[in-house]
């Protein structure tokens, strides 16, 4: 009797411990998870909360291991994400699997929850914003900011700051052709005016490079920086413009500097070279950068493809191009796609529609910091216009392109590691 009450005492805590070292796994694959967005939400929420999380980098689509525990239990059920419950002893032979130098796999340890700043304008709507909508739909808070933060080094409370649809150059996004006499054109032209005075600043173009000055400080000092559609290239530009009047009179009241496009120095942007402006006020273009006018594809046909990268050797762009397909449906915007002809040598290219010359999705570095330019405006709604209704994303929650915006979410909580090139 003794015995048999020993042996069931063993077998209680052999339990309890193996209970105890139970894992959960977030796969990603296309298949095995019914809502990829808000399986990153999860994640977040998770590092909050202050549990070790492991992303499993080319593992089922990049699938996320978290520790078992009841409350991420019944937060996955609550917000509808797939999740299995691993044993200690299944979750070391995926890690064994993974570490494998055969497979092409990689874990990256996350560490904690980044702070989020989203730069935008003051009333805007989530689904004014494709990061500002996933973010809301993920559950993944944030706060945002606009040029009074900024300004006031408020960016040193953040890890990671994305870039609102914005022009950084004062020529109000170039929409005076087909909007000048619009009401809302009117308005936001007023309100930019309005707050450049109260900044101290002359024009609207001379406070706009102010804050982008603050943003490349923010980067360089060791700042994630993500911007897409016309936050790309209007923020280059500016830098580049810097003491140089590139602005025609509709936009800032005198003439612009003769003979400025000799004058743009290269040397200050982060991504492009070599562009040429578009002078014309008249003209929805900022310069030959953007391929929106340029394009030559059906939107049946407009694609662009994923870079595959060693997990072991180049784990962050294997972290910034984890997805359930390497082929992504293209979209739209001011800023649709990058001239490859105009990317620095120094920037990666991790998605592009090669047939058509043109980058989709590019990153680099700048000082300690790092920075990720996606071109369109919104992933799921192909060619958005003023006007338009908003995206939902619960007709979307699976949605490769929004979920290459959400690993740039989590990139700054991965541990750092020293490289290996």
């Amino acid at each position: 009797m003794r015995l048999k009450l020993t042996l069931y005492i063993t077998l209680l805590l052999l339990f309890s411990l193996s209970a105890k070292a139970a894992f959960i796994l977030l796969p990603m694959e296309a298949e095995g998870q019914q809502n990829h967005l808000k399986a990153y939400g999860i994640t977040y929420w998770a590092l909050d909360k202050q549990y070790k999380v492991s992303w499993l980098l080319n593992y089922r689509g990049g699938s996320f291991l978290l520790p078992d525990a009841p409350e991420i239990r019944k937060e996955c059920q609550i917000r509808g994400v797939t999740f299995e419950v691993l044993s200690d002893g299944k979750a070391n032979s995926i890690l064994d699997e993974i570490s494998s130098p055969s497979q092409n796999m990689e874990t990256v340890v996350l560490e904690k929850a980044p702070k989020i700043a989203v730069y935008t304008p003051k009333g805007k709507q989530p689904w004014d914003d494709a990061v500002t909508l996933v973010l809301t739909y993920a559950e993944i808070p944030f706060k945002a900011i606009y040029d009074e933060e900024v300004l006031s080094d408020a960016l040193l409370l953040y890890d990671w700051l994305h870039l609102h649809h914005e022009d950084f150059t004062g020529q109000y996004g170039k929409f005076f052709g087909a909007y000048r006499n619009a009401p809302w054109y009117i308005e936001q032209k007023r309100e930019a005016e309005a707050l450049a005075t109260k900044l101290g600043f002359r024009k609207v173009s001379e406070e706009k490079l102010a804050v982008a000055n603050k943003i490349r400080d923010f980067v360089i000092g060791g700042g994630f920086m993500f911007a897409m559609c016309s936050a790309t290239d209007s923020f280059d530009i500016a830098l580049s413009a810097e003491g140089v009047d590139i602005c025609e009179p509709m936009f800032d009241g005198d003439d612009s500097d003769a003979n400025y496009q000799s004058r743009i120095d290269y040397n200050k942007s982060f991504a492009f070279k070599d562009f040429i402006l578009e002078r014309n006020p008249m003209v929805y273009e900022f310069s030959d950068i953007d391929m929106s006018r340029k394009r030559k594809v059906i939107p049946e046909n407009d694609y662009f493809s994923l870079m595959e990268y060693s997990a072991k050797w180049d784990p962050i762009p294997s972290m910034l191009c984890q997805n359930h397909t390497q082929l992504i449906k293209g979209f739209m915007g001011q800023t649709t796609a990058f001239d490859s002809d105009r990317i620095k040598s120094s920037v990666l290219i991790m998605g592009e529609n090669k047939s058509n010359g043109e980058a989709r999705y590019i990153h680099g570095t700048r000082g300690k910091g790092m920075f990720t330019f996606y071109g369109g405006h919104d992933p799921e709604d192909y060619e958005h216009r003023v006007g338009d209704a908003p995206t939902v994303l619960d007709l979307h929650p699976n949605s490769p392109g929004y979920r290459l915006i959400l690993n740039n979410v989590l990139f700054p909580a991965a541990r750092k590691k020293k490289l290996k090139t």
